[in-house]
């Protein structure tokens, strides 16, 4: 594939986060310069620069005399990364609270009978596809693009570990439950009660991902 000049190493760096994303570079892997630009039909200028972006962004890590590798999120990242999210999606929830107008409320409305429609159906991609739009739904009501841009780049980060939460037993309804509580807070203009809600819904999601890799590893023993 040919890539235009313009912006060439962010096109560059676009193509190989999606590929990051879509698992075809997995985590750990190494990534070939050379080949890459064969692939590419790039030169190693544009090439490196888009290394730089991807490695400021946490998706890659430069080893000296080695190059660069594609992250491996750990559980200590896990541990780190979710109570910060929490907090700052928590405080997105609590400025949407305060900026949402009744047409927005009305619109949350619909999104969370079509959420709750997906968890009764146990949809769960569809229910996940939904979550994300009710996340970015509360993000943009904040109107803070300081915290916007925060979160995009955890999430990121959050990415790379293919997380699938949902899975973890009862989670599906508890998530449903968690996120009906953040709406009614909302829709209260309780601006504390959004936040505090919000935040409680991250961290049991870290909960969840935890007990889900408790139970794969005991799976794994027996």
């Amino acid at each position: 594939m040919r890539l235009v000049q313009s912006s060439l190493h962010q096109e560059v760096a676009k193509t190989l986060r999606e590929q990051i994303f879509a698992g075809q570079l997995p985590p750990g892997s190494f990534l070939d310069e050379v080949a890459l630009c064969e692939r590419l039909e790039i030169s190693r200028t544009p090439l490196r620069e888009a290394l730089k972006v991807l490695t400021a962004e946490g998706l890659l890590r430069h080893e000296p005399r080695r190059g660069c590798f594609v992250n491996e999120v750990s559980e200590q990242d896990l541990d780190e990364i979710f109570p910060v999210i929490a907090m700052l999606e928590g405080r997105c929830a609590f400025e949407a609270a305060r900026k949402a107008s009744d047409a927005d409320i009305a619109a949350l409305d619909s999104l969370h009978e079509r959420l709750r429609q997906h968890a009764q159906a146990e949809r769960i991609n569809d229910y996940y596809a939904t979550n994300f739009t009710i996340h970015e739904a509360i993000i943009t009501l904040a109107n803070n693009r300081w915290l916007a841009q925060a979160i995009a780049d955890l999430r990121k980060i959050l990415k790379l570990a293919r997380l699938q939460q949902l899975h973890a037993p009862g989670r599906l309804a508890q998530s449903l439950s968690e996120h009906l509580a953040i709406y009614a807070a909302l829709r209260a203009r309780d601006s504390a009660g959004a936040e505090e809600a919000m935040r409680a819904h991250l961290m049991r999601q870290r909960e969840a991902l935890r007990e889900l890799t408790r139970t794969q590893k005991s799976r794994l023993l027996a």
